[in-house]
């Protein structure tokens, strides 16, 4: 489905964790190619977030979870003067260990979640992985420059600056 450019797209991803790890996904395609990023992708026409999320995990992981194993974290907003713009709707799911299924989006790895700030990810994704572990609900705003560096991100709940700002 064709997009007009800054037109948000809507996604839904899951951060699937065992006790301190998370199987993480490095993107063997744009966006995000070569970071390691949470299993999901877009929400299809007529799709509630929730049901798209069942649906990528499972055809990224092969794991049949069900809508109560899933529990909501909160809202990523990312905003940029290029094609990359996205609502995301985040899910965390404790799931039991399991050897990385293979994934034709990338390979799928089990991170700590102390090893996170040694690997390539999104800019936007430590944050979302502390507030998750910290069980705080978040909704988060992203802004963007043309070179998709990150350049601001506020916490809306708390009215905060989280990343950048004047």
């Amino acid at each position: 489905m064709e997009v007009n450019p800054g037109i948000k797209r809507t996604a839904a991803m899951a951060v699937l964790r065992h006790n301190d790890a998370f199987l993480l996904l490095k993107r063997n395609k744009e966006p995000n190619r070569g970071r390691y990023v949470p299993v999901g992708g877009k929400v299809d026409p007529h799709e509630r977030p929730i049901d798209a999320v069942v649906r990528e995990i499972h055809e990224e992981t092969g794991l049949a979870l069900h809508q109560s194993q899933l529990h909501f974290g909160g809202v990523l907003v990312e905003s940029s003067p290029t094609d990359y713009n996205w609502q995301c709707y985040i899910y965390l799911a404790d799931i039991p260990y399991q050897p990385p299924p293979d994934c034709d989006e990338g390979a799928l790895e089990w991170i700590r979640f102390h090893d996170i700030p040694n690997i390539p990810t999104p800019p936007t994704d430590w944050l979302v992985y502390q507030y998750l572990m910290q069980g705080r609900p978040f909704a988060f705003d992203a802004l963007y420059d043309a070179e998709l560096e990150l350049l601001e991100m506020r916490e809306e709940i708390a009215g905060e600056v989280v990343f950048g700002g004047a």
